[in-house]
């Protein structure tokens, strides 16, 4: 593995797991007042891109980063429909 693959990647579980605590927080508060429906909405949209690129690219870290983002994204948009 190249090492600037091995930053990728490095970078993209810090990024990633920067979203863990806040939907763990909402899971646990049962509370999602705070979290702006458009703002999750357009980031999945975003992550999915990434994701799609990733593929495309045949980069690892991009296609975990982006699949596993896209991930806690989702649980947080479900959190926010059942959680009103």
């Amino acid at each position: 593995m190249e090492s600037i693959e091995v930053l990728g990647l490095a970078a993209a579980t810090l990024t990633t797991s920067a979203f863990v605590p806040q939907v763990y927080r909402a899971w646990r508060s049962r509370s999602t007042k705070d979290i702006s429906l458009i703002m999750y909405l357009s980031f999945l949209v975003g992550t999915l891109l990434w994701l799609y690129y990733g593929l495309v690219q045949g980069s690892a870290a991009i296609v975990m980063a982006n699949g596993v983002t896209g991930l806690l994204v989702v649980v947080m948009l479900v959190l926010k429909a059942r959680y009103k």
